[in-house]
C-alpha cells in the first residue's frame, strides 16, 4: 500500500436532507476509521457533491490509487452499471491513477447482526408482550428491476426469520418491485399473527422510509387487533461501518469478488433476456447534482416519469 492510496465513498443520493445528513455522518465515521487514507464521498444523483467532484479532490491531493466503495446494500443497476461508468471514465482520463472498484455491502453476517439488533430494539420498546413464535417479520427492500438484487431481500428475511425464531416472515418493496409494502401488509394481516414487525432494510432515512412507516401506520389503523412495530433502518450502526472498512481492505488485498452468477447483464435471466450484454453506461446525467428539494419532496424512485432507462435502483437510499 502506498501513502497515496485514497478512498471514495459513492452514495446513491437523495432529495431528502435528512438522508444526505446521515450519509455524510457515515462518511465521517469511515474517515475516522480509515486514518491512513485520504477519504472523500459523493453522490451519484440528486445531491452534491457528485462523485466526480470527490474524485477530482483526491486527485488534487496527490492520490495515486483510489478505492471506490459503493455505499449501497445490493448490486443492481447502480453498482453494476452507473458507478463502474463513473469509475471507468475517470480512470480513462487519469491513466496515472489506479482505480479500484470495491464490491457492494451485499449479504454479510455483520449486517445481519446489525439488522437483528435493530429488530430486538424495536421489540424491547414495544408495549405488548408477544412471543416471537406469534410474530411476523416484514422485511422491506428498496426494490429494483434486477431480480438478483430483489432476491437478496428474501434471503435476508429468511435468515432473520430463522435466526430470531420468528413465526413467519414476508418481503415487500418500497417501489419498482412487487409486492409494495401496502399490498404486502394487506396479505400479511390475513395470516393471523398478533404482532407484525416492519423492518426497512435500508441504510438511511428518506422519503421512502417514511412512506414505509406511513403504510405500517395505515395498516395498524385498519387492523386494531394486531400490534404493529416499526423497527429502525441500519443507519450508522457500528457493524455497518465495520462492513465498509472490510470492503476497502478486500479491494486492496485482491479479495473483491462480486457475485455475477445471477447478474442480468451477464446471464440470460428469465424475463430479462434482453438485458444480457448491455453496456456499462451511466443513466443519471439528468439528475446528477441537482440537490435536495427539502421537506415534502418526492423520492428518487423515479416516480416523476423516467422509468424508461429501465435499470431500477439498489436496495437503499
Amino acid at each position: 500500500m502506498t501513502e497515496k492510496t485514497a478512498v471514495m465513498i459513492c452514495g446513491h443520493g437523495s432529495r431528502d436532507d435528512a438522508a444526505i445528513e446521515e450519509f455524510n455522518q457515515l462518511a465521517g465515521h469511515l474517515s475516522t476509521r480509515l486514518p491512513d487514507f485520504d477519504v472523500e464521498s459523493g453522490f451519484l444523483e440528486f445531491a452534491t457533491p457528485v462523485i466526480r467532484t470527490g474524485l477530482d479532490k483526491l486527485k488534487s491531493r496527490g492520490a495515486e490509487r483510489i478505492v471506490c466503495v459503493p455505499g449501497m446494500l445490493f448490486a443492481a443497476g447502480h453498482v453494476k452499471n452507473d458507478l463502474p461508468s463513473e469509475v471507468n471514465n475517470f480512470g480513462a482520463e487519469n491513466p496515472d491513477i489506479e482505480m479500484i472498484f470495491a464490491r457492494e455491502l451485499a449479504i454479510d453476517m455483520k449486517l445481519l447482526d446489525a439488522a437483528k439488533q435493530r429488530i430486538e430494539a424495536a421489540e424491547k420498546d414495544a408495549p405488548g408482550d408477544v412471543l416471537r413464535s406469534d410474530t411476523l417479520l416484514m422485511v422491506v427492500g428498496r426494490g429494483t428491476n434486477d431480480p438478483d438484487a430483489n432476491s437478496n431481500v428474501s434471503k435476508v428475511a429468511r435468515m432473520l426469520w430463522e435466526g430470531l425464531g420468528l413465526g413467519w416472515a414476508e418481503v415487500s418493496y418500497s417501489g419498482v418491485a412487487s409486492p409494495l409494502v401496502n399490498a404486502g401488509l394487506a396479505h400479511a394481516v390475513k395470516l393471523g399473527y398478533p404482532r407484525i414487525i416492519v423492518f426497512p432494510y435500508f441504510l438511511f432515512t428518506g422519503i421512502l422510509v417514511r412512506r414505509i412507516y406511513d403504510w405500517a401506520d395505515e395498516s395498524a389503523a385498519e387492523n386494531p387487533g394486531i400490534e404493529f412495530i416499526k423497527a429502525s433502518y441500519l443507519n450508522d450502526h457500528d457493524l455497518l461501518i465495520d462492513t465498509f472498512v472490510e470492503r476497502v481492505n478486500e479491494a486492496l488485498t485482491g479479495d473483491n469478488n462480486m457475485n455475477c452468477r445471477l447478474c442480468k447483464y451477464r446471464e440470460r435471466i428469465i424475463g430479462y433476456e434482453g438485458d444480457q450484454g448491455a453496456p456499462q453506461v451511466g443513466h443519471h446525467h439528468h439528475v446528477r447534482g441537482v440537490g435536495t428539494d427539502g421537506p415534502g419532496a418526492h423520492d428518487q424512485a423515479h416516480d416523476h416519469g423516467h422509468h424508461h432507462h429501465g435499470h431500477g435502483h439498489d436496495g437503499d437510499e
